[in-house]
């Protein structure tokens, strides 16, 4: 796919540790810098991509990090945020903090407490979604590779995917 500035949004996103993770695992990672100005992670999410558990892919991936991907320390964190694990807490402290266009969050405990700070939310879903109507790639095929992984979301969500795809 080219890099053509029509399929970029002009918007910062500030990714959590699963979206990302999950884009690795089915080797399309690439497509976040089509479709957003700038992508952000937090110093916990870098920590959490590079930890020793984390899939040989993951490893590869942080070891040579694309230049598109930004690494930010965050100060400051709400202490209502104590109650989300710490990637989550510094990703919407740090899309708050920088007015971020989304959030890209996955757990539903973080997806709450993100859209009540007024934050928009996107997960592993909705990136392949909007890349998938922007002609970036073939939605069942990322779907069938999302399988392969522990990436778990509702059977009901998938089959609405598939069938906006069919339309």
């Amino acid at each position: 796919p080219s890099r053509s500035r029509s399929h970029r949004a002009s918007m910062i996103v500030v990714s959590d540790t699963s979206p990302l993770n999950y884009l690795v695992l089915i080797d399309l990672q690439h497509i976040l810098p089509e479709l957003f100005e700038r992508i952000l992670i937090p110093e916990a999410v870098r920590e959490e991509l590079q930890s020793a558990g984390a899939p040989e892919a993951i490893a590869r991936f942080m070891a040579a990090a694309p230049a598109w991907l930004e690494i930010r320390q965050v100060s400051d964190v709400d202490a209502n945020l104590q109650h989300l694990d710490r990637g989550e807490r510094e990703a919407i402290t740090l899309a708050a903090s920088l007015s971020a266009g989304s959030v890209l969050i996955v757990e539903r405990k973080g997806r709450l407490v993100a859209r009540e700070r007024g934050l928009a939310v996107s997960g592993t879903l909705g990136v392949l979604d909007l890349a998938a109507r922007r002609g970036l790639v073939n939605l069942s095929e990322a779907l069938r590779r999302l399988e392969g992984t522990t990436f778990r979301a509702s059977p009901r969500l998938i089959g609405l995917l598939k069938a906006r795809e069919s339309e």
